[in-house]
C-alpha cells in the first residue's frame, strides 16, 4: 500500500491593490474551498502578474513540499 501524504486545503490569490503591483497569498480554505485563513503572502509586491504567480506557486511548493524546499 502507497502511503498518502495529506495537505491542508490551499488557494493561492494574487491580487493588484494598485495598479501596477501585484501580491500574492496563500489562503487556507474550509472543505467548500473558501478562504478562512492567511497561510503566507508576499512579503514584496512583484511588478506583473506572471512574476507574483510564479513567486507565490514557489511558496505554495515550498509549504506542501517542506524537505524538498530545504534541500533535503
Amino acid at each position: 500500500m502507497v502511503a498518502m501524504n495529506t495537505h491542508q486545503p490551499l488557494q493561492l490569490v494574487v491580487k493588484e491593490p494598485e495598479p501596477g503591483t501585484f501580491v500574492w497569498t496563500l489562503m487556507e480554505t474550509d472543505a467548500g474551498g473558501q478562504p478562512v485563513k492567511v497561510v503566507r503572502r508576499a512579503e514584496e509586491p512583484a511588478g506583473t502578474y506572471e512574476a507574483a504567480l510564479a513567486a507565490g506557486t514557489r511558496a505554495l511548493d515550498a509549504q506542501l513540499h517542506p524537505r524538498a524546499a530545504a534541500g533535503a
